[in-house]
């Protein structure tokens, strides 16, 4: 790729938005790792308390020219449930949290848009991801590191919540998903 971007999304559990978005045409890099926080070199055992205040995420890297942010991010908000407060399924905790970090205005710009899209496209329902300043990017231990191609394919969790995530990616974005 040529020409890329990069975007810090939180949905829940990186492994499982790691396992969607390496799924997606256009999209080169899937980093799981750890923004938001005020401890420096958060481990994941520290983040797992909550205590450190950071988001478990992904840092996306991306071809704009093969797939768009606003593609980027309606993927994101409609791969897992951004109406759930801190939590997604069993996890729980602000660690959790269903949030887009930009970074720059453009970024920021495009978030706000991004919801307000679903938001419209879903009545009754609000999404309360938010929008947060980025901080320091802690990359995960190496073992995060593409977990579903490995360990997490032997993973009850995993094999409970990723595959219907991915089969939602491949309905709702099938334009979208890698051959």
């Amino acid at each position: 790729m040529s020409n890329t971007a990069q975007v810090i999304i939180a949905g829940g559990c990186f492994w499982c938005t790691e396992a969607v978005f390496k799924d997606v045409i256009g999209v080169s890099d899937v980093e799981s790792g750890y923004i938001g926080g005020t401890k420096a070199d958060p481990t994941y055992k520290e983040v797992c308390t909550g205590t450190t205040g950071h988001a478990e995420a992904i840092r996306v890297t991306f071809d704009p020219a093969t797939i768009s942010l606003p593609e980027i991010y309606d993927v994101f908000l409609g791969t897992h449930d951004p109406t759930q407060l801190n939590r997604q399924g069993n996890d729980v905790g602000t660690q959790y949290r269903s949030a887009i970090f930009p970074l720059d205005p453009d970024q920021r710009a495009e978030a706000e848009a991004a919801i307000a899209r679903w938001n419209a496209e879903h009545v009754g329902e609000t999404a309360v991801t938010t929008i947060e300043d980025p901080t320091e990017w802690y990359p995960a231990e190496d073992y995060h590191q593409d977990y579903w191609d490995g360990e997490g394919q032997r993973n009850p969790y995993c094999l409970a919540v990723i595959p219907p995530k991915i089969m939602k990616l491949r309905k709702s974005f099938a334009d979208k998903v890698k051959g």
